[in-house]
């Protein structure tokens, strides 16, 4: 058992590298691919004659060629393949696809660029938040690879909630992906400070401002920063505390403003509560203004608030 974990834990930190590997591999295939399937070129003069330079002169260079080597500036290579009295043609043409791959290289292109872009998104997406992180630290193909945006946008919905697809962020998926993370992270405090019933910390939680509200499950409202703390204050020294099980969270992040809405379960078969919690940026940091729970219906109850209105 011990090997088969450590053997686990080894195969989690290499992740990375394997699909880098496999990515590298893939593109040096296709360029070969296409390297070999260039057309060759025929001699326009005819049948070859004795004469080596006649031979050279009624060569005539393909205008695939000629696009090419001027488009990228190559002309060193363009003399070298069409002149010098007495090369061969066969060699003329080998020379010729060399020099357009080199140019291609020289012109920015990449063998990362020729795959086809679905296969590196897809390959990308078994990939977890700080092993995606881990692989854009490799090389430069990978850093622009692992910066995708669709790559980004494939994993929000799969670490957080598959809502939200017609969201356009403004600064993309990654920065988006990150806030969410931040504001989660965030919200998972909140929980924190409950538990430890730490009344300081719920104090630094809160932002200081008369807008700020919080409705416990009492039903009952508290506005105001004061009386915001006070509540918490009294919550604290009425019951222990309390270990949330959090579930179905949702977070929508704007500039400067966020919330949060999920389930909790203070007993699994009872004591489960709706929350939704609210969040603004100030000076650096995310603030509480406003924190809402509500008892959480069963079938039953619900019907019943229902009828009743």
């Amino acid at each position: 058992m011990e090997i088969a974990y450590s053997l686990s834990i080894a195969f989690k930190s290499l992740q990375p590298f394997i699909i880098a590997t496999i990515i590298t591999f893939l593109s040096l295939l296709v360029a070969v691919r296409s390297f070999f399937k260039r057309p060759r070129k025929s001699n326009a003069s005819g049948p070859s004659t004795s004469s080596g330079k006649d031979e050279s002169k009624g060569a005539t260079p393909s205008s695939s060629c000629n696009c090419s080597l001027s488009r990228n500036g190559n002309s060193d290579s363009a003399a070298f393949v069409h002149g010098g009295a007495g090369a061969p043609v066969e060699g003329s043409m080998v020379t010729a696809d060399v020099s357009n791959v080199v140019a291609e290289r020289q012109n920015g292109a990449s063998m990362m660029e020729q795959l086809v872009p679905e296969i590196t998104t897809h390959a990308l997406s078994y990939l977890d938040y700080p092993s995606l992180c881990q692989l854009s630290m490799t090389n430069s193909l990978m850093r622009k690879a692992a910066n995708d945006d669709n790559v980004w946008k494939a994993l929000y919905h799969k670490d957080f909630t598959l809502e939200q697809d017609t969201v356009t962020p403004v600064n993309g998926w990654k920065a988006y992906y990150a806030a969410t993370r931040a504001i989660m992270n965030v919200n998972t405090e909140f929980f924190n400070i409950i538990r430890d019933r730490s009344l300081q910390g719920m104090i630094r939680f809160w932002l200081n401002a008369d807008y700020v509200k919080c409705v416990h499950a009492s039903g009952e409202l508290f506005s105001g920063y004061n009386a915001v703390i006070f509540s918490w204050h009294l919550a604290f020294n009425l019951q222990q505390g309390v270990d949330f099980h959090v579930t179905d969270v949702r977070a929508r992040v704007l500039t400067d403003m966020a919330w949060v809405t999920m389930k909790t379960y203070v007993d699994m078969d009872n004591s489960a509560f709706n929350m939704t919690n609210v969040f603004e940026f100030h000076h650096g940091r995310w603030y509480l203004v406003h924190h809402h729970s509500s008892v959480l219906l069963t079938d039953g109850d619900m019907e019943e608030h229902i009828v009743n209105g």
